[in-house]
């Protein structure tokens, strides 16, 4: 039996990826999506006809506002690709809200809602088949929260720290993504290293704190481990609620046999000796103000997602010329 087929018997497998393709080939529970996955898809050949629609209503919608235009063709591209990975995924789909909204709650929550209609529109119920990604900042937190107690279910992305879990646990968001990777590459360039055994990388221990904490506090929040690097991190939290995994590593996995032990068990987890913590809004600043691993990785994570939705704008006004 492959390790693939083996995670999947104790962790729910989700592809990061916008190639439907990708996707059909491994045949995930869910789909993750970003500004930079979405970016990537849309310059294929094969998805020109969604860019094109996209653009084509951003015109219609947004009128003669080139702001709203740009707004609305981000929007109805990423509910596009989201509708296709629902063709395929029997469960959700996540998808991003814009990353420069992330300091600023009000707004996130009105990007949300005119994302929600997008789906409504094109016949999906965002209730039952969308999570919406949102950065894990104070402020992307509590516009989880109000979202959430409407009925619309949440990914809180760009995860790194123990304090950024706790408070979107303690918000009631429906999952999060804490990204073991991107924790990886800042401890490996800090401390001058070349890498570090599986159970000793700070991705992995970070996760598995969070994990652990949950299990044994009784949250109902998904975690969802992100941004791998190499198997021995996916290996290393089999048993994790979620893994969303890019193609590459999928491959990987698909085509590599051997025992896969569980690393992460709810049981176990339970049991443990953990204290439960709170942060307010002071204390939540900070805590993250006094990591520099997450507070470098949070911010130079929303300053890529937002120079992708930039790129992706002019890629689509580039479309728009000729369509």
């Amino acid at each position: 039996m492959s390790k693939l087929a083996q995670l999947k018997s104790m962790t729910t497998v989700v592809a990061d990826t916008g190639d439907f393709e990708a996707i059909a080939e491994y045949q995930p529970q869910d789909a993750t999506t970003n500004p930079s996955l979405l970016y990537k898809a849309a310059q294929m050949p094969q998805y020109r006809e969604l860019v094109e629609d996209a653009v084509l209503f951003g015109q219609e919608r947004g009128g003669a506002d080139s702001l709203a235009q740009a707004r609305w063709t981000m929007d109805k591209l990423a509910v596009n690709f989201g509708a296709e990975i629902l063709r395929i995924v029997p469960g959700r789909v996540s998808t991003e809200i814009d990353a420069r909204l992330s300091f600023d709650t009000s707004a996130t929550l009105r990007r949300a809602e005119g994302l929600v209609e997008l789906y409504q529109a094109a016949g999906i119920d965002p209730g039952a088949k969308v999570l919406f990604k949102i950065a894990s900042t104070w402020e992307g937190i509590r516009a989880a929260e109000t979202l959430e107690a409407r009925g619309i279910h949440c990914n809180l992305t760009l995860l790194f720290s123990f304090a950024q879990a706790v408070v979107c646990a303690d918000a009631g968001v429906t999952l999060i993504s804490p990204f073991v990777g991107r924790i990886l590459d800042w401890y490996k360039k800090t401390e001058n290293v070349a890498g570090y055994p599986a159970d000793e990388d700070p991705g992995v221990r970070s996760v598995t704190r969070i994990f652990n904490y949950y299990k044994r506090h009784g949250y109902q929040t998904v975690v969802m481990g992100a941004s791998f690097r190499n198997l021995d991190e996916i290996l290393e939290l089999a048993g994790c609620d979620y893994l969303t995994i890019s193609p590459t590593l999928l491959g990987e996995l698909a085509s590599t046999e051997g025992d896969v032990p569980r690393k992460l068990d709810p049981e176990k987890a339970r049991a443990k000796d953990i204290p439960k913590t709170a942060y307010t809004e002071p204390s939540f600043r900070w805590e993250l103000n006094e990591d520099a691993m997450a507070t470098e990785k949070l911010a130079a994570g929303i300053r890529l997602f937002a120079a992708d939705t930039r790129k992706l704008e002019q890629f689509a006004h580039e479309v728009c010329q000729n369509c």
